[in-house]
């Protein structure tokens, strides 16, 4: 199991910017994939933007254009950048890290998350 923390999150007004950070604990080798998650109170957790080890990325319909995926191997770091925030972002934001192919949901180890609030 790899260790994620996050980083980054906080309180924004709409239409402001935050990026979030994930460092892992150790390397993530080819057949993982990594991503961006975020849960509601009240709401299941979704599916934010994913990407594997080769940087093909995928994104919910509801950030494509605002938010972008990136990851820096050398530093084992996963990040999302957020941009035109918008009221409906506010959620706990989770990095997660599972072997390509297998539902993230079940397989995933996760970070603690962070709290993105926007008003």
């Amino acid at each position: 199991h790899v260790q994620l923390v996050e980083s980054g999150g906080g309180s924004v007004q709409a239409g402001g910017s935050l990026r979030l950070s994930c460092t892992a604990s150790t390397y993530t080798y080819s057949s993982y994939c990594m991503g961006w998650f975020r849960q509601a109170p009240g709401k299941e957790r979704e599916g934010v933007a994913t990407i594997d080890s080769i940087g093909v990325t995928t994104y919910a319909d509801s950030v494509k254009g605002r938010f972008t995926i990136s990851q820096d191997n050398a530093k084992n770091t996963l990040y999302l950048q957020m941009n035109s925030l918008k009221p409906e972002d506010t959620a706990m934001y989770y990095c997660g890290s599972w072997r390509c192919g297998m539902n993230p949901y079940s397989d995933a180890d996760w970070g603690q998350g962070t709290q993105v609030t926007v008003s």
